[in-house]
């Protein structure tokens, strides 16, 4: 058995296993990591691949775990409590860290890791999944149409329900609210702060603003100081969440989380493979400037966790090429605009930038 230089952490979740299959397509033998032994070791054992076992809190079996590998692609959340230690044990070991985080704090922590990074050759490449690979690449898209941009809104349709995973880092950023970014500066906003009508291309579907990772990302990528990304809901969930403004106090006690956490366990790992077959995703987005520039472009792609293990492989193939730059990358910057272009499924369309519909 010979192992390809790249550990995937996490890999018996709900999207590591997706990920773990993708790879084994493309002709990869990774070695497989987890915090739970019994699980990664008969995830192994089903594909004939190399384990390593290894807690997040226990720095030298994690170094163990990297030892030989040229990247990790990690996919254990939520990002918030996971992604510092293993970031810190890619530096020790020199190892290229590549995750499918979407949360805003993460890009911001790593980025302030960049100098660290770039001196020990190591890349920081977090969002290399749905999150948020497709966005980045559309907003860099914009960018380069129109570079004098001041303004860019992005918005996503995803197509399927959400796993486990992504369930609780919703539960745990649930008091947290929304944010914009104004001036370069990452803003916080109530929850649902605004809503618009937004024409994905199929149809005009009813969005509202989320604190998505390319509030971060975007600007990063872009240097367009002005971000706002909205999400397409249904009326009764948008309610939900303006109403989690009032009770956000509560639903962030500790007795509560249990309880929502309990609730989300008990439930599906995530869409089964009949509802994730076919489905697309759809993504939107504009970009102008203060002198009336305007452009405005879409994405199509498979299911936004079918397109996590497509991308999330693709970005690790590219590493394992020798093309990394060290320091912490967005997707864009670290492969350009059209990386997506590359993934199968995935159209992208420019459209004339007239009826999108008022924000309110």
């Amino acid at each position: 058995m010979v192992s390809t230089p790249l550990l995937i952490y996490g890999a018996n979740g709900y999207t590591g296993r997706l990920i773990v299959q993708r790879a084994l397509e493309q002709g990869l033998r990774p070695i497989v990591s987890g915090r739970d032994a019994q699980a990664v070791q008969l995830l192994a054992r089903e594909h004939d691949l190399e384990v390593r076992p290894a807690a997040l809190d226990d720095a030298p079996a994690l170094d163990r775990a990297l030892s030989g590998c040229r990247a990790v692609l990690h996919c254990a959340g939520p990002f918030s409590r996971t992604s510092k230690p293993m970031a810190e044990a890619c530096l020790r070991t020199r190892v290229h860290y590549l995750d499918i985080t979407g949360e805003i704090g993460v890009f911001e922590s790593l980025t302030s890791r960049s100098a660290d990074a770039a001196r020990a050759g190591v890349m920081l490449l977090p969002g290399v999944g749905f999150d948020v690979v497709p966005s980045d690449c559309l907003a860099a898209h914009l960018h380069r149409r129109l570079p004098s941009a001041t303004w860019l809104v992005l918005a996503f349709h995803g197509g399927t329900g959400v796993s486990r995973g992504t369930a609780t880092t919703m539960i745990e950023n649930i008091n947290r609210g929304g944010a914009v970014r104004r001036g370069g500066q990452i803003t916080p906003v109530p929850a649902a702060w605004r809503r618009r009508d937004i024409d994905f291309g199929d149809r005009v579907r009813r969005c509202v603003t989320i604190p998505w990772g390319d509030v971060a990302t975007a600007y990063h990528s872009t240097g367009i100081p002005n971000i706002e990304v909205y999400a397409a809901a249904p009326r009764s969930a948008i309610r939900g969440m303006i109403l989690t403004r009032y009770l956000a106090p509560l639903l962030a006690t500790a007795p509560m989380q249990r309880w929502l956490k309990r609730r989300i366990r008990a439930g599906a790992p995530g869409p089964s493979e009949s509802v994730r077959r076919g489905a697309i995703a759809r993504l939107w987005g504009e970009a102008w400037d203060d002198a009336g520039g305007h452009v405005r472009s879409r994405l199509r792609t498979p299911d936004g966790y079918t397109l996590t293990a497509l991308t999330a492989v693709a970005a690790a193939q590219e590493v394992l090429s020798g093309r990394a730059r060290p320091g912490f990358q967005t997707p864009s910057l670290a492969f350009g605009a059209d990386f997506i272009l590359e993934i199968a499924g995935v159209e992208r369309e420019d459209v004339v930038p007239f009826g999108a519909g008022a924000a309110s």
